[in-house]
């Protein structure tokens, strides 16, 4: 499916007034998506385990409207937040030709996240996403035949359009996006669930996050995959993510959890790497991202454990394991690794199915 699939015919019914309310999760990418063209397409194809307690909840009210402009308010935890609200209105115009029916409503729209405010961890994929679901859900009361894969096909695409990570945010647990042709049915324009075997060691995979850093991310990530066009090592870093996705297929089928290591945490370097030789040039790493992470290679080494790390563009590091280990990697945690956090803090999260309608 491409961009003329997901334009609508006319509607067959008519909505006056209502509500609806979607928690849709943040994901961690295990192959990296970094470098875009066009309108939020990715450079390479990426694959990331959904999360389970990381989330965000949006309510989305809706009333006939007879203005022909935009009108919307948003609040987060009940307070208006009217700097966010020129953003989602540029949303609206990107995603207008797919739901043309955005301009005949005035939108209220309260979200929160069961993650605090500036704790470091991206929101743009799990508010994007549970947005584009109570959006679609309007659209699918206006045509009662959509199919539930269309309508998750282009709930993705949607969210696509506000973040390219959210694109990943409505299914799970494993999700992909972008084409690659070992992957049947991958797309550029949204995140299918994972169509292959995925041996038991990989599920209900762990995810400790250590909240090194908070507040706002030193670069923003749209600055970041603008960086990526005139890169010197921009078509090596997306071949190595083409190969990288390669492996993972033969380890999520095998169970192998060693290579799963190499594979993730050569990915989470790499990012790091595309960063700080770009023009300008980026660290965004601290000082306690490198200590955590010379602290989980030395556990491994000691104890032949399967922890292994993954970071996003920011300094937060992402503790994954199998849930075998969760006691004794968590004794870790909370003995070698919280002093490194800001204020000891970390957050408890594992691999999830995927938004939810509540």
């Amino acid at each position: 499916m491409t961009e003329p699939n997901f334009i609508p015919r006319n509607y067959s019914k008519d909505l006056e007034k209502g509500s609806v309310t979607y928690q849709a999760p943040s994901n961690i990418a295990l192959v990296k998506y970094w470098g875009k063209y066009g309108v939020q397409l990715p450079k390479n194809a990426s694959v990331s385990f959904t999360l389970n307690n990381c989330h965000t909840t949006t309510t989305l009210h809706y009333d006939k409207n007879t203005n022909e402009e935009f009108k919307l308010e948003v609040y987060l935890d009940g307070k208006r937040e009217e700097d966010f609200e020129p953003k989602i209105e540029l949303f609206f115009e990107r995603i207008e030709p797919y739901l043309p029916f955005l301009r005949n409503y005035s939108f209220k729209i309260e979200t929160s996240n069961s993650f605090p405010h500036s704790s470091g961890i991206a929101s743009s994929a799990s508010s994007m996403s549970a947005l584009a679901l109570c959006l679609l859900n309007m659209e699918k009361e206006m045509l009662p035949d959509m199919t539930t894969d269309f309508f998750n096909k282009k709930a993705s695409f949607i969210a696509r359009l506000g973040s390219g990570s959210a694109s990943r945010s409505i299914d799970g647990p494993l999700v992909v996006w972008g084409h690659h042709p070992a992957i049947e049915a991958s797309s550029l324009y949204y995140g299918i669930k994972y169509p292959y075997e995925v041996h038991e060691n990989f599920k209900n995979y762990q995810d400790t996050i250590l909240l090194v850093d908070k507040g706002e991310k030193l670069v923003s990530s749209s600055v970041g995959h603008k960086l990526m066009n005139d890169h010197p090592f921009a078509e090596q870093r997306f071949n190595q993510a083409h190969n990288n996705l390669d492996r993972l297929i033969a380890i999520f089928k095998k169970g192998e959890l060693k290579q799963f290591i190499a594979v993730v945490e050569a990915e989470a370097l790499q990012l790091h790497a595309m960063m700080m030789t770009s023009t300008p040039n980026f660290i965004l790493m601290k000082p306690h991202t490198l200590e955590i992470i010379n602290r989980i290679r030395a556990y491994r080494k000691k104890t032949n454990s399967n922890v292994c790390f993954t970071l996003d563009a920011g300094a937060n590091v992402h503790l994954l394991y199998p849930e075998a280990e969760k006691e004794t990697v968590l004794k870790l945690v909370r003995t070698e690794l919280a002093p490194f956090c800001k204020n000891g803090d970390f957050i408890m999260d594992r691999v999830g199915l995927g938004a939810i309608k509540v």
